[in-house]
């Protein structure tokens, strides 16, 4: 919504006018007021739209605050029913796929817009829709079903440099790799060392009062990576056989693979229509992080809008880290490969249009590439999708946890970590305990139950890792 306020400033607005226009006493009222003293394009008719509409307002400069008090202060007078039952869905991987992740998916199903669903072989429990779920909707989007991390993606740069070269200059692969990357929640560029792109430039960036907001931010975190399980590294990846679509031949090659996502753009974008969303469409509890938005109406356009924007600044913030080290080491780029999770596709299904949520999926359809990482010692796979229907065409988006950021902290020792890099001759530069390798599910057991969704094309094993060295979870 793009905010249009009465230029004149309304004086001395009181309690009484507040609780007149149907206010009521507690902290929404105090902070209304105090919003009347900082701006004056606050008027009686904006608080009266604001009490009505207060999810409209999450993105406003001086009356967010109050909004966002006003709906926790909400009781929903009118709740969406779900379906009594769902239909049933594929399950991929079934018997490593914790209990969390099932429920939380059979929720989903009874959603009255659900068209289908698939869980991933990685699939662990998350908000609202599991991670490695897959959900076709039926002309609404999920901004939890997207999640958090727009457009969170992986990028492969394949080298035509042999892997002795590496093996030579190891230490400069690694010093360059900390010298032209960033990581870490609200990490990013000043000055001169800020890139530039021609995403920053998109008109969307002038259409909502949000996005304007956030324009700033994302040109200084243009190239940067966030916490969590964000990584860029060099590695190793062998091709068994010529791949004639690709242009690569039988071999072993030097690559470089990252994995991160839309940082605090798509943070903030997922923030703010999660809540419009809880607010336009009320569910009963256990489904209200499923909240969603009509594609018909301005807050599913506004977000529609938004998550294509936010998907495609990530795939600009990988294209500034792959050329910035393409600069820094040389040699001549055979293939590059790019794929995102965490996004809303509109699709045909099963002779139907359908919006496609892939919530920690990698899009699978028949003759597309994706990449399927494992983790810090374990290898990952370039893959071909099959364009499975049972799938929805998607396929697992990594190894996927087996075990809770708070356990892998609190039940795997530093010594035992080093070790394993060791063992697998890697270098770790970063990372904390709760993205330690046996944090993950074995990455050969998750390919193993998806045979029927992808083929493998290139094994990439990892040898300079970074990450994050705060373990700062995902912006």
């Amino acid at each position: 919504m793009i905010f249009n306020v009465d230029i004149f400033m309304e004086k001395n607005i009181t309690a009484a006018d507040l609780l007149s226009l149907g206010y009521t006493e507690g902290k929404a009222l105090g902070l209304a007021l105090q919003a009347t003293k900082t701006s004056a394009g606050i008027t009686l008719d904006v608080l009266t739209d604001l009490l009505a509409q207060p999810g409209q307002f999450l993105g406003h400069e001086y009356l967010s605050a109050v909004a966002n008090q006003l709906m926790n202060d909400q009781v929903p007078d009118e709740t969406i029913s779900l379906r009594e039952a769902g239909d049933g869905y594929a399950i991929f991987g079934e018997d490593n796929i914790e209990a969390g992740a099932r429920s939380q998916m059979d929720i989903a199903m009874r959603l009255p817009v659900t068209a289908g669903g698939a869980l991933m072989p990685d699939a662990h429990q998350g908000y609202g829709l599991p991670i490695g779920g897959v959900l076709a909707t039926r002309n609404a989007v999920i901004p939890y079903g997207v999640g958090v991390d727009i457009g969170c993606r992986m990028a492969l740069s394949i080298f035509d440099i042999p892997e002795a070269f590496f093996t030579e200059n190891r230490a400069r692969f690694q010093r360059e790799l900390i010298a032209q990357t960033s990581f870490g929640a609200g990490a990013g560029f000043q000055g001169r060392f800020k890139a530039d792109h021609a995403v920053l430039e998109r008109p969307e960036f002038r259409q909502t009062a949000l996005l304007k907001q956030l324009q700033d931010r994302a040109h200084a975190q243009l190239g940067s990576s966030g916490g969590g399980n964000h990584f860029v590294e060099w590695g190793i990846i062998g091709f068994a056989e010529d791949d004639p679509a690709l242009g690569v031949v039988k071999g072993r090659y030097v690559a470089l693979l990252s994995h991160s996502g839309s940082r605090g753009l798509g943070a903030t974008i997922a923030g703010h229509y999660t809540r419009l969303a809880k607010d336009l469409c009320k569910l009963p509890q256990e489904a209200a992080n499923l909240a969603y938005l009509g594609l018909e109406s301005e807050a599913g356009q506004e977000y529609w809008m938004a998550m294509n924007l936010a998907g495609d600044y990530a795939s600009a913030c990988h294209e500034v880290i792959h050329s910035k080290m393409t600069v820094a080491m040389g040699g001549q780029l055979l293939a590059k490969i790019e794929n995102h999770h965490n996004f809303a596709w509109k699709e045909t299904w099963n002779g139907e249009n359908v919006i496609v949520h892939r919530k920690g999926a990698t899009p699978a359809a028949k003759g597309i590439l994706g990449i399927i990482p494992g983790s810090m010692t374990a290898p990952g796979f370039l893959v071909r999708g099959k364009g499975d229907v049972q799938s929805i065409q998607s396929a697992s988006h990594g190894a996927g946890r087996q075990m809770s950021r708070t356990k892998a902290i609190a039940s795997i020792s530093k010594q035992d970590m080093r070790a394993l890099l060791k063992a697998n001759d890697v270098t770790l530069i970063g990372a904390g305990l709760d993205e330690a390798p046996m944090a993950y599910k074995n990455i050969h057991q998750v390919m193993a139950a998806q045979t029927d969704l992808v083929d493998v094309v290139a094994m990439f094993e990892p040898k300079i890792v970074r990450m994050a060295d705060d373990g700062s979870k995902e912006d």
